[in-house]
């Protein structure tokens, strides 16, 4: 989630957050606990010159590749990996080079070391990097392909294809105030083919990062946490146009990070980050991922888009938006079932910049909220605060225009107070009114400074369009978010969602299942995994087992998602039965090193793969 570079909208976390665990009350009917392979021990860490790594263990064997199935009782460990060598930071494989900065970097490095160590110091927890870089938050480096143990189960026949997962991952460790959705996008990408599984890890090469890596050190501030404060805001912004003026750096060529998700769309995968254009990617026959560069869609992309597209799996057109700080605050558009860019629709409605992460789509209909977090600059300049707050005082409104509008003249407003929205599940129509599920975000002005103390509830929302009557209903009453359901629904009534549970956030402790047909004021949760003590993992993905069939039901299928084992040191892909009453884990894969938590992830049918 990124306002101006990431994805999920958070505040950062203290150490509190980053290291211990809140205790959750479960109904022992929808838990079922995780088997005893997610147990090892957690390696120690330590900060390097440019990566924070894991403290390698006295073993030197080579992490294993052998992909014969491992029984669950197994108490075998993985070595962790050893901290990489100059060499290796300067082979292609990861794509890591040592850089001597010019006389030009060297002195603007200083001047920033001034601003970080005089005028804007990371003083808060909250864009303190030691807090926010801790556990398994710290960045990795580069992996390319690499084949990985099955360790329990084995993997269904309808996932060959890939699963990748975007998220924050810093070039360089941070000098100053940093953010969590500061990070540079990293996609992490399993390759399954045949029962066999193959990891990589690269970056989403932007213009930002090349410019960067070739230049052997930051060139721009962090946009979340660098400009807090007028002084912050002047020294780094003065600073930032000195390092453009010296042609470090060309804005015009994008300034977005690509760490918040992806998209597959008129035959094309983008990586995604709502500060910029959509960076195309491609995963080659061994498992590698290439950055094929910024797509614009022939010229007619502007500036940026969200990083929540909505696909139609039946028409193959997309739909999306952009917005910002200045008129039209929010513009609407959607590609044709080609990935052809259509005529924006900007939104003059929208009377003041608000912070749209993600809208819902219906058949009928695009839905966008309005919520009570938007540009804040008054608490910038005398506060010392983000640009973007809360506003306890507005109302939040959903907005509702016609699927295939030309213009914003059928655009209808409606009040829905206290509703805030930062990701919608789904929307369908209902005769004359659209329902919208999202989780609301309870006690919004925490949500940049100290997301373990916000709620997120998820609700259903129906709006009356004859009558203008709103009508909501909570599905559950658990911190829920990362809500997705099976993509063949989307605009559609579901009946099932799958959701990550907050432990904090944005810490992920479980997954559930909610049948959200049931009657109103009810519990929906039907299932629930919860992944085990100090185990964490992130949204989960619903993969369909026969996607082809249209008579299949919608909950058959799977639910995938990396899962990070802190006391261990070790991540695993896992993969639970959707339909099973205790998300049952059928497939377990031990990855060849940790997998960061990062925000959202896609899978990419093979026959999908082959088209890029």
């Amino acid at each position: 989630m990124d306002a101006s570079s990431s994805s999920f909208l958070s505040a950062i976390q203290t150490s509190k957050l980053l290291t211990g665990t809140m205790a959750m009350t479960i109904p022992r009917s929808a838990v079922t606990t995780t088997p005893s392979f997610l147990s090892r021990h957690l390696p120690s860490l330590n900060v390097s010159s440019v990566r924070i790594e894991e403290k390698p263990q006295n073993s030197t064997t080579r992490p294993t590749t052998s992909r014969t199935p491992r029984p669950a009782s197994s108490t075998t460990t993985l070595p962790a990996p050893t901290k990489p060598t100059p060499s290796t930071r300067k082979s292609p494989a990861n794509d890591r080079r040592v850089v001597e900065p010019n006389q030009p970097t060297m002195m603007f490095n200083v001047l920033e070391g001034v601003i970080n160590n005089f005028i804007d110091p990371p003083l808060r927890p909250s864009v303190d990097p030691r807090y926010v870089l801790s556990d398994n938050f710290a960045p990795v480096d580069e992996l390319p392909p690499t084949e990985c143990e099955v360790i329990h189960g084995s993997l269904p026949s309808c996932l060959d294809g890939a699963y990748i997962r975007n998220g924050p991952n810093p070039q360089y460790l941070p000098r100053g105030p940093y953010h969590l959705f500061d990070g540079d996008g990293m996609l992490h990408s399993i390759r399954i083919s045949q029962g066999k599984a193959t990891l990589c890890s690269r970056y989403v090469k932007t213009y930002k990062y090349t410019m960067e890596r070739d230049a052997g050190a930051p060139l721009l501030p962090n946009v979340f946490s660098g400009f807090n404060g007028l002084a912050a805001s002047a020294a780094r912004g003065a600073l930032s146009a000195a390092r453009i003026l010296a042609g470090q750096f060309n804005p015009a060529n994008g300034i977005g990070l690509a760490n918040t998700s992806l998209t597959y769309f008129g035959n094309r995968l983008y990586a995604l980050g709502e500060s910029d254009l959509p960076y195309a990617v491609r995963l080659t026959s061994n498992g590698d991922i290439e950055t094929l560069g910024r797509h614009d869609f022939d010229g007619k992309l502007l500036m940026s888009m969200t990083a929540h597209p909505k696909v139609d799996l039946e028409t193959g057109e997309a739909f999306a938006f952009r917005y910002g700080p200045v008129p039209p605050f929010l513009t609407y558009f959607h590609f044709d079932g080609n990935g052809n860019k259509q005529p924006d629709v900007p939104i003059f409605s929208m009377t003041r910049p608000s912070f749209l992460h993600d809208f819902g789509i219906s058949s009928k209909y695009a839905i966008f909220a309005d919520i009570q977090i938007g540009m804040n600059p008054m608490e910038m300049i005398f506060g010392g605060g983000s640009p973007v707050g809360s506003d306890p005082a507005k109302v939040s409104r959903l907005g509702i225009i016609p699927r295939y509008a030309t213009d914003e003249s059928e655009m209808k407003w409606f009040d829905v107070p206290g509703f805030n929205i930062i990701h919608a599940i789904n929307a369908w129509d209902e005769e004359d009114a659209v329902v919208i599920l999202a989780p609301n975000i309870l006690s919004v002005e925490h949500t940049l400074e100290r997301m373990e103390l916000i709620h997120a509830l998820v609700e259903k929302v129906r709006i009356d369009l004859k009558t203008g009557i709103v009508t909501r209903n909570p599905v559950s009453a658990r911190n829920l978010d990362f809500g997705v359901i099976n993509p063949a629904y989307l605009g559609k009534k579901n009946r099932f969602v799958y959701a990550a549970i907050g432990d904090p956030m944005p810490k992920i402790s479980g997954v559930v299942k909610l049948d959200v047909s049931k009657g109103e004021r009810q519990e929906c949760t039907v299932a629930s995994r919860i992944f085990g003590p100090r185990c964490y993992g992130g949204e989960p993905f619903f993969v369909a087992r026969e996607p082809e069939n249209p008579e299949a039901e919608e909950d058959d299928g799977y639910v995938v998602s990396y899962v990070h084992d802190e006391i261990a040191g070790e991540s695993k892909f896992l993969v639970m039965d959707a339909k099973s009453p205790g998300l049952d884990i059928v497939a377990a894969v031990r990855l060849p090193r940790r997998v960061p938590y990062g925000f959202h992830g896609l899978f990419v049918r093979e026959s999908d793969l082959k088209k890029l």
